[in-house]
């Protein structure tokens, strides 16, 4: 069984406040944890977390990382964007996938590089397949 194709023409930008706030901040470190479906930016002045809290009947990771974190750290990020697709290509089966499937792509660039985290959620429609990005108190 084949994984199915994104298809791009679905592919559309959405608001992300709090994660578009990265923008002109100046990462300084990013760590994963917990079976690298965590991931921890720490910028000059605070700490954003990237994660999703598992229930029974759904599944949420982070399927792909393009890009290398050292090309946005340490250099002011110029564009975050976040972009979702919730669609397969016609003709692909949906056996890889649940009832509920979508793909989100949380960009991050710099004048050294970008990055792109590609998180896949998948459910029986019933549960969150989102990410969340949080940023953490003081």
């Amino acid at each position: 069984m084949t994984k199915p194709e994104i298809n791009e023409e679905f592919t559309e930008k959405v608001p992300c406040e709090l994660f578009e706030s990265l923008l002109g901040q100046t990462i300084v470190s990013i760590d994963r944890k917990y079976d690298d479906d965590e991931l921890i930016f720490t910028t000059k002045d605070n700490v954003y977390i990237m994660y999703h809290d598992q229930e029974c009947c759904e599944g949420v990771w982070l399927e792909d990382v393009c890009g290398d974190f050292e090309d946005i750290i340490n250099s002011p990020i110029l564009m975050a964007e976040v972009a979702v697709n919730d669609k397969i290509k016609d003709g692909d089966v949906d056996e890889y996938l649940d009832e509920c499937s979508m793909w989100t792509f949380y960009k991050l660039a710099t004048q050294k590089g970008s990055v792109t985290l590609r998180w896949v959620g998948t459910s029986n429609g019933y549960y969150s397949v989102s990410v969340d990005f949080e940023k953490k108190d003081d």
